[in-house]
């Protein structure tokens, strides 16, 4: 930066016709805006100093600010500004920019004031802007709009087909992923390693590959990027593999490769889910020393790791503190309830449950998938919809029959809700991954594996009462 700023000086003490000193501004903003080593700041203050921007300095400034660490709808209000002027006219590149951004900090009222401007201006059939619409939905989780621009690209190519192969699984949809993937190989269309490594993600999380299928196709790829190790180390922890996840992390270390804020999710969730405290408040040190700003993800995992070590007090701390910053995520607010609601403190946590309600924030019900003859079939707790409702009582109350016998007590205080003892343990008996494993004990015989995913973490008392059920039926 010192030399641009010396080469910016040069500028303005030269004299030059205005079109050259503006061409020359123009490329110093590009380079502050854009480069890893420029500064957006100063790309602004130059920006300002220009009468009449060309489309190149308004794509830079909008690009940038989508670039940056702390991620903001400065794009989108840069974008306003050069459409209320009436010149330059944006571009696609304009269009695939701001739609990036507003995916970015899920601007959806934003991106899709810009969606009809794309159709206004008629770039809705450029391949760039094509992508950057699936990819903006998709980022907003508003997946039925995002196949629908999917489903109206008339050639798609690669990166289409990529982008909404990944968005599938971010919500849970991995059987729709796995089948769009297939599509994408009868289309004739040769995946890439970033298609790979969201079909990978989906296997993880549905479990259609074993572990050691995924593995095997994560080390055949000739390039390991930090999507793919941070997809491989992100499954072994969804799976519970926490010294196999640990040691990928270890391998991408070796390997020079940059974790990014998936990766430490990963293995702070991983670590928290298996009791490994110092290890976590280590890997947490290792992160910042990488100068990322922690996210609202990775400070819940440390809420997580530090409630489970009866750190309770730095537990409340941390979940005060990721709700001052993201006051709108439902995980946050259930993170500091549960805290309070294990230590039996009701009314605080009656108190954050009002918050979230006065708020309209709704929580993330906890869902349990099975894959069976390739399909994938989802239980969310006490529903009782399923059209083999019944049978899967039966097999449920075999099993309670079975847990008591061998003389297992069951674990009420992973029920934070205040009831009654009796009311805890029937609450337990209807959760989704137990509603999974009864189907699965329903629809196959011994030995067959059963392999359950949940999106949500599995309570001590389902953990314990899988490994019975798993010795009693032999699975």
């Amino acid at each position: 930066m010192r030399v641009l700023r010396q080469i910016h000086a040069r500028l303005l003490t030269q004299s030059m016709p205005i079109a050259s000193f503006s061409f020359g501004l123009c490329k110093i903003i590009g380079f502050c805006a854009l480069s890893s080593h420029g500064d957006i700041d100063y790309a602004r203050r130059l920006f300002s100093q220009i009468r009449s921007p060309n489309i190149f300095c308004w794509n830079s400034m909008i690009r940038g600010y989508s670039q940056s660490q702390t991620p903001s709808k400065e794009p989108v209000i840069l974008f306003r500004k050069m459409v209320k002027r009436g010149y330059p006219n944006p571009n696609t590149y304009t269009m695939a920019f701001v739609l990036k951004a507003c995916s970015i900090v899920s601007a959806m009222e934003e991106g899709q004031q810009v969606h009809a401007s794309v159709l206004k201006s008629g770039f809705g059939s450029s391949p760039f802007v094509e992508t950057a619409l699936v990819n903006f939905y998709a980022k907003c989780e508003d997946i039925v709009l995002a196949r629908k621009v999917f489903d109206e690209i008339t050639d798609k190519n690669l990166v289409a087909w990529s982008t909404m192969i990944s968005g599938y699984p971010k919500i849970g949809l991995v059987n729709e992923a796995l089948s769009l993937f297939r599509d994408m190989q009868k289309a004739g269309v040769v995946p890439d390693e970033v298609t790979m490594v969201s079909v990978i993600s989906a296997c993880a999380a549905s479990g259609a590959l074993d572990t050691e299928r995924a593995k095997e196709v994560f080390d055949a790829m000739p390039v390991k990027d930090t999507k793919a190790w941070s997809s491989m180390i992100v499954g072994l922890a969804i799976h519970g593999l926490a010294e196999d996840a640990l040691e990928e992390f270890s391998r991408m270390e070796k390997a020079k490769v940059e974790p990014n804020h998936v990766t430490f999710i990963g293995v702070l969730s991983v670590c928290a889910h298996s009791g490994l405290v110092s290890e976590g408040r280590r890997y947490w040190s290792s992160m910042l020393e990488f100068g990322m700003i922690p996210s609202m993800e990775l400070y819940g995992c440390m809420v997580d790791l530090l409630c489970r070590a009866s750190l309770d007090e730095d537990g409340e701390i941390v979940a005060q503190r990721v709700l001052e910053l993201e006051p709108h995520y439902a995980e946050n607010y259930i993170l500091l309830s549960n805290l309070y609601a294990s230590h039996s403190e009701w009314e605080m946590m009656s108190q954050v449950r009002k918050e979230m309600k006065d708020g309209g924030i709704k929580a993330v019900p906890g869902c349990s998938s099975i894959e069976l003859d390739g399909l994938v079939h989802e239980f969310v707790m006490g529903d009782w919809s399923h059209p083999e409702a019944n049978e899967i009582r039966d097999i449920l109350r075999d099993i309670s029959k079975r847990v008591h016998a061998v003389g297992h007590e069951p674990g009420i205080s992973d029920v934070l809700h205040n009831m009654v003892d009796e009311e805890k343990e029937n609450s337990l008996f209807e959760h989704s991954e137990r509603l999974a494993i009864a189907y699965g004990l329903l629809k196959t015989k011994e030995p067959t594996v059963i392999r359950i995913v949940k999106n949500l973490r599995v309570c001590g008392d389902c953990h314990e009462v899988t490994k019975i059920i798993s010795a009693e039926y032999r699975r």
